[in-house]
């Protein structure tokens, strides 16, 4: 009689435990089929290949009749309207393989139009000036015997003095001489009155007239006699002289075209040699 209970109770615990595996076993398949029936069924490769038949359809379907009179067409069947839609997408795109024809024509909307070729550019073509050369050799620079004449560039000389004037804000008599040094190591000099007061070479001393020509490294100078002078630039000391303030260049540091030297920056300096 003592061995009967842990026999039951043995008995017991194997039905209740085949009775739970049979329920979680039951309540798997319940969760399963719930899960398969949340699922969405795959429709959109079909949809897919719907849409592509149907595209294909519209596009090599032939023209009713009457379209084709109207527009005095013959009609075709579908294998020659593919022909023609392959030769076509062969000559509007013609870099593309038959395979990368074919995916465009299966997957995208293909947007039929003429293939157009970028046109290039032309270059402009720069105009074509006078050589250094050509211009000694046509003579545009030399002032004839007839007009180197003192008398005709006073004008000229008038102009440059209100050109000045205005350039250093009416040179008052209270303005700053540094202003108006800075003001004239840039400002145009053709017309103005200039003269040597030194030079390594002592023929040049005392020389005093009209800049009629300005190059990089000398003056054309007319004086009162009506003698045009080729001054160099270098090794010579110029002075000038606006309403009172006299101004002194020293042509070794001004070997510059009047054009260059209108963007250049002039450095002070203490004291400068010949």
């Amino acid at each position: 009689m003592g061995r009967a209970p842990s026999t039951q109770r043995t008995t017991v615990g194997r039905l209740a435990c085949s009775a739970l595996c049979r329920t979680g076993g039951e309540w798997g398949e319940r969760s399963h089929a719930r899960r398969a029936a949340l699922r969405p069924a795959p429709v959109a490769h079909t949809s897919r290949l719907r849409r592509s038949t149907a595209m294909e359809g519209v596009l090599y379907s032939g023209l009713p009749r009457e379209a084709a009179k109207e527009l005095r067409l013959q009609p075709q069947g579908s294998e020659e309207a593919r022909a023609f839609v392959s030769a076509f997408l062969k000559r509007s795109m013609p870099k593309k393989k038959d395979e990368a024809i074919q995916d465009v024509l299966t997957r995208k909307a293909v947007v039929l139009e003429h293939h157009c070729r970028r046109r290039k550019k032309p270059k402009r073509r720069k105009t074509k000036t006078f050589t250094a050369k050509q211009r000694r050799e046509l003579g545009l620079f030399e002032i004839e015997p007839e007009q180197q004449r003192y008398e005709l560039f006073l004008p000229l000389h008038e102009l440059w003095k209100q050109y000045i004037r205005d350039l250093c804000y009416g040179l008052k008599p209270d303005a700053q001489p540094q202003m108006v040094q800075s003001k004239l190591l840039k400002a145009d000099l053709h017309g103005a009155v200039v003269t040597v007061t030194k030079s390594k070479c002592p023929s040049y001393v005392g020389i005093t007239g009209i800049i009629l020509q300005e190059f990089k490294h000398v003056f054309k100078i007319i004086t009162k006699d009506n003698k045009l002078k080729v001054v160099p630039k270098i090794n010579n000391v110029f002075s000038v002289e606006t309403d009172g303030f006299i101004s002194y260049i020293y042509g070794s540091k001004f070997q510059l075209r009047a054009s260059e030297r209108s963007a250049k920056k002039f450095k002070l300096k203490g004291t400068i040699d010949l």
